[in-house]
């Protein structure tokens, strides 16, 4: 076998680092069921004159309920980790990228792999600072009839969710689309939808509502880094 000229090896090389430097080192695609106590549609992904961003009210309180479709973090597989992120932005998220609180739960089905991984990359997918963060473990089930998506975060007594889908006028639904969802470098669009109920009672917060928005959303995020 005749051996390669050292020129051709070094460019070879070159290549294959530049082409795996290419390559997010992490990538999430995320189904989300999210409703918060802004009304619909949520002004927080909307800019004001200012090119700020605000809740509707000094605070914008949440439930995203997440299943990852596909994903890794290096060598660690993401698919069918589920997630819960309950919260607060706040009304300084959208000028001085700090909100108020969070708590992140995991399903005890994910391992501890599936646990460490995510974490930065949640941070990453919203690029906030968050005044208070909170990890913990607590079943999450999500399901889907029809019109009507629920989900609950320890059978109900931490968090639930039951949504509407807005039908639209032909009944298929209506989607928003071509606005950003944070930091995610693409969605599918904003399936509007309004919460039947939608309440926390976690980590020492507590809150309800319900004909608030809602939506539901396919998410990709990646990035270099998770660190």
């Amino acid at each position: 076998m005749k051996a390669l000229p050292l020129v051709v090896l070094v460019l070879a090389l070159a290549v294959s680092l530049a082409a795996a430097s290419g390559e997010p080192s992490w990538r999430m695609k995320a189904d989300y069921v999210e409703a918060c106590s802004c009304h619909l549609f949520c002004q927080c992904y909307f800019s004001d004159s200012h090119g700020h961003k605000h809740a509707e009210h000094p605070f914008c309180e949440f439930n995203m309920a997440v299943t990852v479709r596909e994903g890794h973090s290096g060598k660690v597989d993401l698919a069918n980790t589920k997630y819960w992120l309950t919260g607060d932005l706040g009304d300084k998220w959208g000028t001085e990228k700090k909100a108020t609180w969070v708590t992140v739960s995991f399903d005890p089905k994910a391992t501890q792999a599936q646990r460490d991984a995510p974490a930065p990359i949640i941070l990453k997918t919203y690029g906030l600072e968050w005044g208070e963060l909170k990890v913990q473990e607590a079943p999450i089930e999500i399901q889907q009839s029809g019109d009507i998506v629920e989900a609950k975060l320890a059978d109900g007594k931490q968090a639930y969710l039951k949504l509407r889908r807005e039908p639209g006028i032909d009944g298929k639904g209506v989607v928003l689309k071509n606005v950003k969802y944070f930091e995610a470098v693409q969605n599918n669009g904003f399936q509007m939808c309004k919460s039947i109920e939608h309440r926390a009672n976690v980590a020492g917060h507590e809150f309800s509502y319900s004909d608030r928005n809602a939506f539901l959303i396919t998410i990709v995020s990646q990035g270099a880094t998770a660190n």
